[in-house]
């Protein structure tokens, strides 16, 4: 497995494009998105709000491993839609992102170099839309420690770049806590201290 790099790019919040030839009218979103689960119910959404579209194709791309991006034509000549959308989601180096691109038909077709120019320009415009961020990978870890080290750590993560979650303070503490992942190191040393 490829480790995620220390921080990546991707978008905010959804943004739209469009792009027409000789009637067509070809409307490209791009969403940020956390998995499989969540683009298939955004491409749901996407569906339901476009009942009388001609096509729906779209590109992803989660992590950083090849298999975890696709494309799909729905319908389209192969090699048409899905990997001008792809295309333009490497060019722009985004990761954890859907392009989904409607396509109203016009009633002239566009042939295969008029749909690859098509999708990828519309897809190009709702990428080059959309606000870039900076994502860094983050940790998320359980600890358990007695109530007596509830002291040691809270000062512990006062110093270090950790986020608590979520906290059970009993006689046992669990507590679920975020860091960085350039921080593991740091953060593994300082909690080695209580012995955790």
């Amino acid at each position: 497995m490829i480790n995620p790099p220390n921080a990546y790019i991707s978008i905010k919040q959804s943004s739209d494009g469009i792009y027409k030839d000789k009637g067509s009218k070809f409307i490209a979103k791009a969403f940020p998105v956390k998995d499989l689960a969540d683009i298939k119910n955004t491409l749901g959404l996407l569906k339901s709000e476009h009942p009388k579209a001609r096509h729906i194709c779209y590109a992803y791309r989660l992590g950083f491993e090849p298999e975890e991006t696709k494309s799909h034509d729905d319908g389209e000549p192969a090699g048409s839609a899905g990997k001008p959308i792809q295309n333009a989601i490497f060019s722009s180096n985004v990761h954890f992102v859907l392009v989904a691109v409607v396509r109203y038909f016009g009633g002239t077709l566009l042939g295969i170099p008029g749909l690859i120019q098509a999708y990828k320009e519309a897809s190009a415009h709702a990428l080059n839309q959309a606000e870039m961020i900076t994502v860094e990978p983050e940790i998320y870890q359980q600890i358990t420690f007695t109530y007596e080290q509830l002291n040691a750590f809270m000062k512990i993560s006062k110093k270090q770049p950790i986020k608590i979650v979520h906290a059970k303070i009993d006689n046992l503490c669990i507590f679920d806590i975020s860091y960085p992942i350039r921080a593991q190191q740091e953060v593994g040393l300082a909690l080695e201290i209580l012995k955790i």
